[in-house]
């Protein structure tokens, strides 16, 4: 599910709006305000790749009629990663735990050492390693560009009206996908299974708050065969930072997914993002363990 999720940030397509006085102003331009909006588009790791923050995820296994039957809590310091690299997670809790001490110290070690490594080869050859980096962030914007190009083959997206979110003046989007649409991306082949609703600020042209719903199963790959159920939920908000950018606040999820042909698996759960900081060398000591 965590693929799909990642997946739908693409989504972002919308505006803004709703006090009594705006209700009675002129939509704008479906297609010009489109096409501002997907010049703010970017992926949320991409957004973030500049920033430390905190992760709470919360996860729930439930059994086929909905009940809770365990919980899971994890926290992670979240730091941009190396260059060319994924962003590096630093447990610090988990289920009301704090990570021990000498825990905290070995993935520290860890930190290092990949960082010591991407050192010497900048070392061993500069060249090769800035060229190697240039191709990665390259094969991310195409493909960013492409799954974005494929939402509108996908969908058909009709703008609602004004809406008020987080006292943010936005307008809502109804994403429903083509009957026979040809999806030219594995996104697209992907988002095509769910009916999207988006908010997007009207002044920023960013997006706001993304709701997706499954309204087909899913196959999905997650090292064996899968398949996500219809009724599968997705949710995004997202809140400005520091006056300056809009960041991931709170991500959710519910659904079951067929693993192989012998069981299913339920989840619900919840990703809450905090303590938003500009990456320097000493935001590493600008945490404390939550509570």
């Amino acid at each position: 599910m965590a693929g799909v999720r990642q997946r739908l940030v693409a989504l972002g397509l919308l505006i803004s709006g709703s006090t009594l006085d705006a209700q009675t102003r002129p939509l704008p331009d479906q297609e010009p305000f489109i096409a501002e909006t997907r010049k703010h588009l970017q992926t949320d790791s991409a957004l973030q790749s500049s920033y430390v923050y905190v992760e709470t995820r919360r996860e729930l296994k439930l059994d086929k009629d909905g009940r809770t039957r365990g919980e899971s809590v994890k926290v992670v310091e979240s730091y941009p990663g190396l260059p060319g690299e994924e962003r590096w997670e630093r447990r610090i809790a988990e289920d009301g735990r704090p990570v021990p001490p000498e825990e905290l110290a070995r993935q520290d070690r860890e930190r290092q050492q990949r960082a010591n490594e991407m050192v010497q080869r900048l070392a061993r050859d500069s060249a090769k390693e800035l060229a190697r980096q240039a191709r990665e962030l390259e094969k991310t914007g195409r493909e960013r560009d492409d799954a974005l190009s494929d939402i509108e083959n996908v969908f058909e997206i009709r703008m609602l009206g004004r809406e008020r979110v987080e006292e943010h003046d936005t307008i809502a989007f109804l994403l429903t996908p083509r009957r026979n649409a040809k999806p030219r991306t594995r996104v697209g082949d992907q988002i095509r299974h769910f009916s999207v609703r988006a908010w997007v600020s009207e002044n920023d042209h960013e997006l706001v708050k993304l709701e997706a719903e499954g309204i087909d199963d899913l196959k999905s790959g997650l090292g064996v065969l899968a398949r996500l159920h219809k009724g599968a939920r997705l949710s995004f908000l997202r809140r400005k930072v520091n006056g300056e950018v809009w960041l991931p606040a709170v991500v959710s999820y519910h659904g079951s997914a067929r693993v192989g042909l012998l069981f299913t698996l339920r989840r619900s759960g919840t990703s809450e993002f905090s303590g938003y900081r500009k990456y320097s060398v000493d935001t590493v000591e600008g945490f404390r363990t939550p509570k």
